[in-house]
């Protein structure tokens, strides 16, 4: 019979000190008179003479006991995890783990300040385009159509600021899921990454808006058929419009429902109904949670950017008061002087420089730590990092878009 390797096999005799052990046939050692005497006294409770037991299992003599007290801490030598449980890895902007409100805020910073000359200077390119053309088309029709100047800037400015903001995302998107691996990105690598699926992005942003467009355009609609009809008591005007305003919490139930199809879209690359399907069912019982972090998210972007922007405004108020004061006395208030347009849209451009990248990077890492709570994520992802406990295989460093699946 064979013997376990570092383990003694059942019913085999004791090794000597060198660690040799003696024959199976060699006799048995019998104490004769020469045999030294033993100094040390039996173990307590047994008879002088009595048959010891086992190596290994017999008592320390009285007065010798181990002592009472802290024993050895859990894990490997050293004690470097006590009692508790080893650390979740983190080899990117968040542990991988399900993360708590704190940590989703602080990995959207970390992506930020890490990440800063991709994430802020794809944001400042995006600020300057958007700025720029507000600006210009206040500055091209100001005075010459009157009260109408906002609504046709509007609608020069607002279908190009939503679509560079869908741009930004797309590529904010793919510097997020490198930084969770802790991997750098360039602005070239995160366009070639998202590229491919930025199409569908667009075309989910358009079903995404005239889905919740549509259901107040609906509610409303009562509202807009009592006007035209040019009926005007006031106690069905007021409460056509409570019936408009329900729709309100509809929205905000169902947009919370869709805020993660586009991460679903460009990281799992889903088709766009399919992306919308896999939102609802990551949102599911978790709807309370990802609205408070997502209302606490945007309330600290509107803090940050009026921190920012209010400056600028009172400065282009300073600067443009006394034309616009003379607009006032001259009747025409529906335009405000250029020194003032200019100072505002500066500002504008420094407070979305810094709270686009944050609100975006908030989406993604929500999606993250649903598929972590939900699918176990956290081992995938730490195989792609690279971790060698998980059986990683080094992808962290190489060339080429993140697994799929993130």
């Amino acid at each position: 019979m064979t013997d376990t390797p570092g383990w003694a096999s059942p019913g085999s005799s004791e090794p000597s000190r060198d660690g040799a052990r003696p024959p199976a046939d060699a006799p048995a050692a019998v104490p004769g008179p020469s045999a030294p005497p033993h100094d040390t006294p039996p173990a307590w409770g047994t008879a002088p003479g009595a048959p010891q037991p086992p190596y290994g299992q017999q008592q320390q003599p009285y007065g010798q006991q181990p002592p009472f007290g802290p024993q050895p801490p859990y894990g490997p030598p050293g004690g470097q995890y006590g009692w508790g449980a080893p650390p979740s890895p983190k080899p990117g902007v968040i542990p991988l783990r399900p993360l708590g409100l704190g940590e989703i805020l602080d990995g959207a910073v970390s992506t930020v300040r890490k990440h800063w000359r991709v994430a802020l200077g794809l944001s400042f390119g995006v600020a300057v385009v958007q700025q720029g053309v507000a600006l210009g088309a206040q500055l091209a029709v100001q005075g010459d159509t009157a009260e109408l100047t906002p609504v046709l800037t509007s609608l020069v400015s607002l279908p190009l600021a939503w679509l560079l903001g869908v741009i930004a995302s797309a590529l904010l998107t793919m510097v997020v899921s490198r930084a969770i691996l802790g991997q750098t990105v360039t602005l070239r690598e995160a366009w070639r990454d998202a590229r491919p699926r930025t199409l569908q992005l667009v075309g989910l942003a358009l079903l995404n808006g005239l889905i919740l467009f549509g259901i107040v355009l609906l509610a409303f609609a009562p509202l807009i058929g009592y006007a035209i009809a040019g009926a005007e008591e006031p106690a069905i005007t007021g409460l056509l419009v409570l019936v408009g305003l329900l729709s309100l919490p509809v929205v905000c139930w169902l947009g919370i429902q869709l805020s993660l199809a586009a991460p679903a879209l460009m990281l799992e690359k889903q088709g766009v109904i399919a992306a919308l399907s896999r939102s609802r069912r990551l949102v599911r019982h978790s709807w309370w949670r990802i609205f408070g972090i997502t209302l606490l998210s945007t309330v600290i972007a509107w803090i940050v950017s009026s921190v920012i922007s209010t400056p600028f405004t009172v400065a282009g108020m300073v600067l443009g008061w006394s034309d616009f004061t003379s607009q006032i006395d001259a009747g025409d208030a529906a335009t405000m002087p250029t020194a003032m347009l200019v100072t505002l849209a500066v500002g504008g451009i420094l407070s979305s420089t810094i709270t686009l990248p944050f609100t975006a990077t908030i989406g993604v890492l929500l999606y993250v730590d649903q598929r972590i709570r939900r699918e176990a994520l956290d081992i995938e992802l730490a195989r792609a990092a690279g971790l060698p406990e998980y059986g990683g295989s080094g992808w962290v460093g190489q060339a080429g878009p993140a697994p799929t699946g993130l």
